[in-house]
């Protein structure tokens, strides 16, 4: 699936092709002069494709080589643009009625099919010149060359670190020995496993080298092998038989195939116990390898494993006996030590005219000890003035040989990712450092960009369980609602985004990036100053993804952009009305959400968006939604915050959520009338594909609210029901019972007896309530195990709160 979508090693090429053959299949495909010029261009690059594919799996590419990448992958998006406009151009329109404008559609039409002809025969050219610059330089070899070279180990250095130089590695180093040593009768027999796991640059294999170095001499033999992303498997077998045997083996041994260095070893650690720390795992597969050579020979062997991936961690700890160890990162009073330490050689020896300096550069390392290390060892050597610290604080960003060593480290996560999460990962440089970025918008985000499909959301866990990214907050579920991005990995993704042209940022204190020609993201931080240089419209109109923080009236008009998937307008007090005007052109838009901004109005127009599939507006001067939303026939996703919605809403058969929307009327006048066409919508909706409804009124309107209560039909699909309102049910809605998916609800009952929590008791799937009521009867306390809540009693979910009112 992955390389159907949109990637950073190959563009959009898999798309191109896919669209292609698309095109082929259509009526105007067919025209005289365009189609063998179609099916020449998709052989041409099918094969430039899978050479794209082949060079992502290259870490140091000949400069050469890269320039080329780069230049295909730049076609990539021009050639889609070019198709994309096409099909927009020549596509039927149902609405236009009458021989007048038949004639005129036929005659765009014509004029369309011939531009096509000429862009793709431009296209066509551009590609052949790039196919034949791949012949004339041999790239062959210069791919061969760039993949033998075998980089020295980084995290090397640590394997040889001073135990008197550590900081906050005494306390687990004391749980991890304790784990592998303790425990009684057959659990201390028995073959027991440790995993380490947490993010590059914690300390995991130097936490690994204490164990070992501290109990290592209690075990007939042991071994200390590193086994990294793209490991000689035979190699590592050598080093460890080499190591528990303390023999050296004759040159011939490194013939040996892999199932004889098993069998070695098998034969030689039997009946022997042995300490073995396999460091730095990034498969599950290369553990079951080294798995078969480690017997259990119920006298009490050890085995220490490091990853930075959670589900490896697990995979080696599969027995009861077995462990799984979080690193964490620094506390602040550790990391303040470590830091100090290295510099002055004490911890509490700061001069108070770098004491606010060196609590900035602290809090940029975040509690990693790499780059609280790297950090001192840049400033060990160097005056001890603020301005000196000052640069050394803001070069973490710069191309400072010291910082690129720290890099280095973080980027094995990074290598050893799958194109889509590379890519995935990548778009987070979009967002301002120690910015919460949530879990279901940044998944959105992701699928209206192409990145993943629309059932992708398990990439964002993948990022998590990785440590690429890091957990802030719990959703109701359990899962990772929030997070954010170290601020050592944000400086890794963001200088891979600029190298890549995959993200541009205008207005960052610490991104400093060139304008490219065609800027494919847009990443803007305004300040009140409105300083910095804007892009042309030439240079935005290929911009696929527009993200903007902060207050300006000095932002690209929206208009000169053609080519948006993405737009998301955050904290503008100045963004006016009249910002949106020609939004209804973007008709590839499939993302839009606009918080904190002061626009009161969306235009007409917003209804020729037909692949808009999420639209947010959160805590903007909008009261009401226009007509034209009914037509958006793509919108899954619609939060429009204390706004009404316009007559024929119910008609949007993809709608599948709705959020915050007012349920009655402001007026008295327009309360009927407006209550009674939202009672409509939502019973349409919920016929549709309706899953999560939120809704909202300020006042207590009872009567207008009763329809919840008696004229709503069973929503079977409905997942979440939340009800922000100061109505209270007289009794349990009739509709509540068949509710056989909701998940998460939340709903005002007064008053509340057994047969309320009766009833929601026996709902099979409910993980959340909320049970808001002001009168308990009878007055006494419930006993709710004995009333069902069956998913709460099998202990798999969360049972939530149960509230009562003032």
């Amino acid at each position: 699936m992955e390389h159907t979508m949109v990637s950073v090693a190959t563009g959009v090429l898999s798309l191109v092709l896919k669209k292609i053959s698309t095109l082929m299949e259509k009526e105007y495909s067919k025209l005289k002069g365009v189609h063998d010029e179609i099916l020449s261009l998709k052989d041409e690059l099918s094969s430039m494709n899978a050479l794209l594919l082949k060079l992502s799996y290259v870490e140091d590419l000949d400069v050469q080589v890269k320039e080329w990448r780069n230049q295909i992958r730049e076609l990539s998006y021009d050639v889609e643009d070019c198709i994309d406009n096409f099909m927009h151009q020549t596509s039927d329109r149902s609405d236009m009625k009458g021989f007048f404008r038949k004639i005129i559609h036929k005659v765009r039409e014509l004029g369309a099919r011939h531009a096509i002809s000429n862009d793709i025969l431009k296209l066509k050219t551009r590609v052949h010149s790039a196919n034949e610059r791949h012949m004339r330089y041999n790239f062959e070899g210069a791919i061969s060359s760039s993949s033998a070279i075998v980089p020295i180990d980084p995290r090397l250095p640590a394997l040889y670190a001073e135990a008197e130089s550590l900081v906050g590695i005494d306390e687990p180093t004391d749980d991890i020995i304790k784990w592998l040593t303790e425990g009684e009768g057959d659990s201390v027999r028995k073959l027991k496993v440790v995993s380490i796991w947490g993010p590059g640059g914690l300390g995991k294999t130097t936490l690994a080298h204490q164990v070992y170095d501290r109990i290592g001499g209690q075990f007939y033999c042991r071994a200390f092998v590193s086994v990294s992303q793209k490991p000689d498997m035979r190699k590592i077998l050598r080093s460890i038989l080499i190591n528990v045997t303390g023999v050296e083996y004759p040159a011939g041994m490194k013939a040996w195939d892999v199932e004889r260095l098993i069998n070695e070893l098998r034969d030689f650690i039997n009946g022997k116990r042995f300490f073995v720390v396999i460091d730095d795992i990034w498969s599950t597969t290369h553990w079951q390898t080294i798995r078969c050579v480690l017997l259990d020979s119920n006298i009490g062997s050890r085995v220490l494993a490091t990853t930075q991936i959670r589900y490896v961690a697990e995979s080696c700890c599969p027995a009861n006996q077995d462990k799984v160890f979080e690193m964490k990162h620094l506390s602040a009073i550790h990391a303040e030590k470590l830091f100090l330490k290295r510099i002055f050689g004490s911890g509490d020896n700061c001069p108070l005219h770098l004491k606010e300096v060196s609590n900035d550069i602290l809090r940029r390392c975040g509690g990693l000890p790499l780059a609280i290390i790297t950090m001192a060892s840049l400033l060990v050597n160097k005056p001890q003035t603020k301005e000196q610290w000052e640069k050394y604080r803001d070069s973490i960003v710069d191309k400072n040989p010291i910082v690129n060593y720290m890099q280095k480290i973080l980027s094995l996560s990074y290598t050893d990712l799958p194109h889509n999460l590379k890519t995935c990962l990548l778009y987070l440089s979009t967002f301002p450092e120690d910015f919460i970025i949530e879990r279901d918008r940044l998944v959105r985000r992701w699928i209206a960009e192409g990145f993943i499909p629309t059932e992708g959301g398990q990439n964002f866990h993948e990022l998590v369980n990785r440590s690429l990214i890091q957990v802030v907050g719990i959703k109701y579920d359990d899962r990772a609602n929030t997070c954010r991005v170290h601020d050592m990995v944000l400086d890794l993704i963001v200088s891979k985004s600029v190298e890549e042209n995959f993200v541009t940022f205008i207005g960052y204190q610490n991104r400093v990036c060139d304008l490219q020609d065609k800027v494919r993201r847009l990443s803007l931080k305004c300040h009140q100053q409105d300083g910095g240089t804007m892009p042309s419209a030439r240079v935005v109109s290929c911009t696929r993804s527009l993200t903007i923080y902060g207050s300006t009236k000095r932002m690209p008009p929206i208009s000169d952009f053609q080519s948006l998937r993405v737009v998301n307008i955050e904290n503008n007090d100045k963004l006016e009305n009249c910002y949106l005007n020609g939004i209804g052109r973007l008709f590839q838009l499939k993302y839009l959400r606009l918080i904190e901004v002061s626009i009161s109005k969306l235009p007409e127009e917003i209804g020729d968006l037909q692949q808009l599939e999420t639209l947010q507006l959160e805590h903007t001067k909008i009261k009401e939604l226009p007509k034209g939303i009914t037509r958006l026939k793509n919108l899954i996703f619609l939060r429009a915050d204390y706004t009404s919605l316009p007559e024929g809403v119910g008609n949007m058969k993809a709608l599948q959520k709705l959020s915050w929307i007012k349920c009655v009327g402001d007026t008295y006048s327009d309360m009927k009338s407006y209550t009674k066409n939202f009672v409509s919508s939502v019973i349409k909706l919920c016929k549709h594909k309706l899953q999560y409804l939120r809704i909202r009124s300020d006042v207590d309107q009872g009567c207008y609210l009763s329809f919840l209560l008696d004229s709503w039909s069973c929503p079977h699909h409905l997942q979440k029901f939340d009800m922000y309102t100061e109505y209270y049910f007289p009794r349990i809605p009739e509709w509540i019972a068949p509710l056989s998916n909701i998940i998460f609800l939340d709903i005002n009952v007064n008053p509340v007896g057994e047969d309320t929590l009766m009833i929601l008791g026996n709902l099979p799937y409910l993980n959340i309530l909320w049970l808001w009521t002001k009168t308990v009867v009878p007055k006494r306390e419930f006993i709710i195990r004995n009333i069902g809540f069956n998913v709460w009693k099998s202990s798999t979910l969360v049972f939530g709160v149960l509230k009562w009112g003032q």
